[in-house]
């Protein structure tokens, strides 16, 4: 009985330090879209380029990514107002409406009232943020942000005054950042860095898990690992650049053969980007190789009846090998099936939603090393 006394305590210690942020699958824009009628159009004016936010200077970018679908809830002041938000490991903002913002995007979303907190302060510089289609323009200031239990007092955050258009057909409020501060708009402390020095976390580390098809699930844990949604070694890989969460990936092969990243490459785990997006050749070239067809957005489709038949591809990082299922790779809808690899242009890659989904994440900020583990 005395062993279970001593070790009681400890338990409830690490409990206390484990916060759990639950996402949810929500409906994407390109869902909302073909309801209304309007996707074609509204892809043919707003052709997707997710390396945007990637090759900025100066300012913090997003992109027009139709196909995003995990938010979490936090809220900003006191008493507390609530957003939905898309914690993007490739960017370092956090940002959301505000009730002094007129822009359509606004309107369908909620709006932060800095009158109603009593805690809020103005900063005194603009925040601008590019997107592939247009750009977010407002404020800074601070305010208490808390994110799954953790407030952080003094938290300096964006405040929108004008969207661009496609942010309308998102499903979140606004977006929180987690790369590294030296990619920050303004060289703002981003909200993990924040907790990590305040000493709100046990760990200076977090792990996101993305559930497959169901709409409960996933989750952020800031602080901790959740041993629960992995199986196997984790495979711990350095940073190569501590900015983005950027590695070294040394190939990308199907069926032992090389098809892509031929001597290295550089690679963003980037829970912001649905795909898996790299050089137009390099993403040409394998899904040639898996056997789809490119259609004139750049979207590579397939016949959802061959999705049993066809390859896995893995991509090499570090010396490990991440293997990703056709069942994995491939997204079915009522409108058809199409391969998760996009182009992107430039020579970076981006693992995105696709990749994370197979491998439960953990994002190191004070060893600035990524733990990949097979996903359960």
């Amino acid at each position: 009985m005395m062993k279970w006394l001593l070790v009681l305590p400890a338990l409830v210690a690490f409990a206390q330090c484990f916060h759990k942020i639950p996402l949810i699958k929500g409906k994407t824009a390109r869902e909302s879209l073909q309801e209304k009628g309007i996707w074609e159009e509204y892809r043919r004016e707003h052709p997707y380029n997710p390396m945007v936010k990637f090759y900025q200077s100066g300012t913090e970018s997003m992109t027009n990514d139709a196909d995003l679908s995990y938010y979490g809830v936090i809220s900003i002041g006191t008493p507390p107002q609530s957003f939905s938000v898309i914690f993007d490991t490739g960017s370092s903002n956090l940002w959301i409406p505000s009730v002094h913002c007129s822009s359509e995007a606004c309107q369908n979303h909620r709006k932060f009232n800095p009158q109603e907190s009593s805690t809020f302060k103005w900063g005194n510089k603009p925040l601008s943020i590019q997107y592939g289609t247009g750009s977010m323009t407002g404020y800074l200031a601070s305010d208490t942000v808390e994110v799954g239990g953790i407030s952080v007092e003094n938290q300096v955050f964006g405040l929108s005054q004008t969207e661009a258009a496609f942010l309308a057909h998102m499903a979140a409020d606004g977006i929180l950042g987690l790369a590294f501060q030296t990619i920050a708009s303004d060289n703002v402390v981003p909200v993990f860095d924040m907790m990590v020095q305040e000493g709100l976390v046990s760990q200076p580390l977090f792990s996101v898990y993305l559930s497959g098809n169901s709409a409960q699930g996933s989750e952020v844990v800031f602080g901790g690992i959740d041993s629960s949604h992995y199986t196997g070694q984790i495979a711990w890989i350095p940073l190569s650049s501590a900015t983005y969460w950027q590695i070294n990936m040394d190939s990308v092969t199907i069926n032992g053969e090389s098809v892509a990243c031929s001597g290295g490459c550089q690679a963003i785990i980037d829970t912001g980007t649905s795909l898996i997006v790299g050089p137009n050749s390099d993403i040409s070239n394998i899904n040639s190789r898996v056997g789809a067809s490119t259609n004139q957005y750049g979207e590579a489709t397939v016949n959802c009846q061959d999705i049993q038949s066809m390859p896995e591809v893995t991509f090499t990082l570090d010396g490990n090998a991440f293997t990703i299922p056709a069942s994995a790779y491939v997204s079915q809808s009522s409108y058809g099936c199409s391969t998760g690899f996009g182009q992107g242009g430039q020579q970076l890659w981006i693992l995105g939603d696709v990749f994370i989904r197979q491998y439960y994440a953990i994002f190191d900020s004070s060893t600035q090393t990524i733990g990949l583990a097979k996903s359960v």
